[in-house]
């Protein structure tokens, strides 16, 4: 395991999606979602604090709720993405909004980055994953082997 460069893990068929919106953004994520449940319905769906009730009330589809984004809700679906729990995340951030937990929202999408989780920002992006051919099938990510990258900087200092 060591040796190699990159660890590949499998995306399943069936998707766990985590659903993400700031305040200002949480009525077009409700709304996309209600649009799509047909499709959402087939997949493991969370989300943080409000934006996962208010999905599932309106829609009536299951949706794993964890805490409110700033008391740590962010923390705990970057924890499921490094424990290879989350598939790739719909995150509608508000640009034009200053966020009091801004560090914890670029933590969460640097981790999305570093575990090469498919991240929709946007409507138009959520769309083109929702419609991609890999939706309906499997797919294989390929993530930097940092037990031998820590390994190899051990080495170094040594």
């Amino acid at each position: 395991m060591l040796e190699d460069n990159y660890v590949t893990f499998e995306i399943g068929k069936a998707k766990h999606i985590a659903l993400v919106a700031h305040d200002g953004k949480k009525k077009e994520l409700v709304d996309w979602c209600d649009k799509n449940k047909d499709v959402l319905k087939s997949h493991f769906l969370c989300g943080t604090g409000t934006t996962a009730r208010l999905i599932a009330e309106r829609t009536g589809l299951p949706v794993k709720g964890y805490n409110s984004g700033p008391l740590g809700g962010d923390q705990q679906i970057g924890a499921k993405i490094v424990e290879g729990q989350i598939d790739f995340m719909i995150f509608l951030w508000d640009p034009l909004e200053a966020q009091p937990h801004d560090p914890d929202v670029k933590a969460l999408l640097r981790i999305a980055v570093v575990y090469d989780i498919p991240i929709a920002n946007n409507l138009a992006t959520a769309d083109f994953m929702l419609n991609s051919k890999f939706m309906n099938d499997t797919y294989s990510r390929r993530v930097e082997n940092f037990n031998k990258t820590i390994q190899e900087r051990v080495e170094k200092m040594k």
